[in-house]
């Protein structure tokens, strides 16, 4: 796990080891370990790299890293199957002088090229420089896990990074997206799911998860192209139970237990939920016997009514780990936003995202440099209450005779839960009947809409070019279509972020055993009613591991996550001032009307982010 910079420029004068070292340091967080800086024989490249030390501590792995006297890369990620490539590898005649996965993929990039990506299990983005075809070759995993980042000027020059700072470090000017600001003011969009490259600053550009990017240096032009997709529709509908239960768990636990390789000390974030409670219990079975002991680190909330401690309990009870306890509380918030948003560098949700920056913390302190985490399971496997609209909706629309069965075992099981289906007559219902996601989207557009429509929300003129630039409407005529929606298109990607920059702002790596390509694709084959059955979220995973984890956590109704109170924290004194202070700069720069300086700062709760307080706080941090 690393950072990596790189400038590419057909003015020479302009790549220089200064520069480079400029956009290294201002992520040294990433990568404490170690540095390097370099250009190619032709003036036109340089690449930069921070190292935080994984596999292969010696300094044969440091990068910039040369292969076959053609090759250069920077990386940032891991290849957790690169011990099986690295036998391939051998066999086929390429030899190797280190142990890391990084001169794996180098090797396989030359025997495959573009090709490799096929072959990769991991999360990563990187850059290689190719002497003999003069191209530079960049790549980011499947789902997101790594940012990649970039500015391009057509025929002129190319600069990336791990983080958005790398850019502003290499001269490009932070200037916000405006367009990208007025929809999370208004919809709390943090992402445009519509154009995944956008971000919330001009000339930063994201590349896409799942696709590759080449430039030619003879006249810096660049293609992007996608090498990864989920066939959401690609459906086997006549897997067995048996068959399904077993694939599942025997690809959870290769995922798993390649994910465990490194040669630090690797943990655990445990939540007690049923994904992090699961990832736990799996690590505890296969490193039995090892003489290694897991720790596991969480964050707990006594006295708060969204306090999980109980099922952490559970599960520590039931293995062999050293736990580690956190509380994270409204004065650590406060001391900490500035370094949160620093690190977070665009807008994020709520005050969960601290929570997850307390953890790791927490793990740095303990000296755990790798933790595995259940995020990626709701995506996939149907976790959110949100998704039994579509689910029954799937059900009515093919006409199964199980729909009434399954709408009846919902109300019974789930009535003391909020309720996502609408069964009442009037326009809503009418609305649910022909799209569920519809009628989520009418009432947030109505919400959003009499916000608009404020006087002091917006000033005139931000309002008069942005208020036309309008969220559109979803609706998914399936199950799987709406967890493809959420893994590729909106929702997972913004969990990604938070994680990868609150670990790396602790020089800490997470891993995610749900999103192995190969247990995600095959999860994507099954038919809805191995998702969500007798109104159970998860179905095939509460059934496939119901033997290993604690029975109250495997049949857990509830959903909550890194829920903190966040209302009471709000309503801290200090919190308000920084609260205004937000708005303030939002009005000084044209966004707001002075007028909202006159109004009660608003406290709401971890899941109320639009319309309050806390998206003016958070939207305040991209004029820092």
């Amino acid at each position: 796990m690393c950072g990596i910079a790189g400038f590419i420029s057909l003015n020479t004068n302009n790549v220089t080891i200064g520069r480079l070292k400029n956009m290294t340091d201002i992520i040294n967080h990433r990568g404490p370990d170690g540095e390097g800086q370099w250009i190619s024989e032709n003036g036109i490249v340089g690449f930069g790299h921070r190292r935080l030390s994984i596999l292969d501590l010696s300094e044969h792995a440091n990068q910039p890293m040369h292969y076959l006297g053609r090759y250069t890369i920077v990386f940032n990620g891991e290849i957790y199957n690169y011990v099986e490539l690295k036998e391939q590898l051998l066999k086929q005649g390429y030899s190797f002088r280190t142990t890391s996965d990084t001169e794996v993929l180098m090797a396989l990039f030359d025997r495959d090229k573009e090709n490799c990506l096929q072959h990769l299990d991991g999360m990563f983005s990187f850059a290689i420089f190719d002497a003999k075809e003069n191209t530079v070759f960049c790549a980011r995993d499947r789902f997101g896990e790594k940012p990649f980042f970039f500015s391009y000027e057509k025929g002129k020059s190319f600069v990336f990074g791990s983080e958005l700072k790398v850019l502003w470090a290499a001269g490009i000017k932070k200037v916000s997206n405006n367009k990208m600001l007025y929809k999370y003011l208004t919809y709390g969009q943090i992402e445009n799911p519509e154009d995944q490259t956008e971000t919330f600053y001009e000339n930063c550009t994201r590349l896409p998860q799942g696709h590759f990017l080449k430039i030619s240096l003879s006249d810096l032009t660049i293609e992007i192209k996608k090498y990864y997709d989920i066939d959401w529709q690609n459906i086997n509908y006549s897997i067995t139970e048996k068959d399904a239960v077993e694939q599942f768990r025997s690809l959870f636990y290769t995922s798993t237990k390649r994910r465990l390789r490194s040669d630090v000390p690797v943990g655990s974030s445990l939540s007690g939920g049923l994904d992090s409670s699961l990832v736990v219990t799996v690590i505890d079975e296969l490193i039995q016997g090892t003489g290694q002991i897991q720790k596991t680190f969480s964050a707990i909330f006594p006295g708060y009514a969204k306090d999980e401690s109980r099922f952490m309990k559970m599960v520590i009870d039931k293995t062999n780990v050293e736990p580690f306890f956190v509380t994270p509380d409204d004065a650590g918030m406060i001391a900490n936003l500035n370094k949160l948003s620093y690190h977070q560098e665009e807008p994020y949700g709520s005050s969960s995202v601290y929570v997850q920056f307390c953890v790791m913390q927490l793990a740095k302190e303990n000296g755990v440099t790798v933790l595995l985490d259940g995020q990626g399971a709701d995506e996939i496997l149907a976790g959110y209450h949100s998704y039994f609209p579509v689910f029954f909706k799937e059900l009515e629309n093919a006409g199964s005779p199980g729909y009434k069965e399954e709408l009846s075992r919902y109300k019974t099981l789930q009535e003391d839960m909020e309720k996502v289906h609408r069964t009442n007559s009037g326009m809503a219902n009418m609305v649910n009947k022909i799209s569920p996601d519809l009628l989520n989207f009418l009432r947030k557009y109505y919400h959003s809409y009499k916000k608009s429509k404020t006087p002091d929300f917006y000033s005139k003129d931000f309002k008069a070019v942005y208020q036309t630039t309008n969220t559109n409407g979803d609706s998914s005529l399936s199950l799987n279509e709406a967890l493809y929606k959420s893994t590729m298109k909106r929702g997972l990607h913004e969990l990604l972020r938070y994680a990868d920059r609150n670990s790396m702002a602790h020089s800490r790596e997470v891993r995610l055993p749900f999103l192995s390509s190969e247990l995600v694709d095959f999860l994507f084959t099954l038919p809805a009613n191995f998702k969500i059955r007798d109104a159970w979220t998860k179905w095939i995973m509460r059934q496939s591991f119901s033997d290993l984890l604690p029975k109250e956590i495997v049949w857990r109704k509830d959903k909550i996550g890194y829920e903190p109170p966040q209302k009471s924290w709000m309503e801290n004194p200090l919190f308000v001032e920084k609260v205004r202070s937000a708005q303030e700069k939002l009005v000084s720069n044209g966004i707001l009307t002075k007028d909202v300086l006159d109004h009660k700062v608003y406290a709401g709760g971890a899941g109320q982010t639009i319309g309050n307080s806390w998206s003016h706080f958070a939207a305040g941090i991209i004029f820092e």
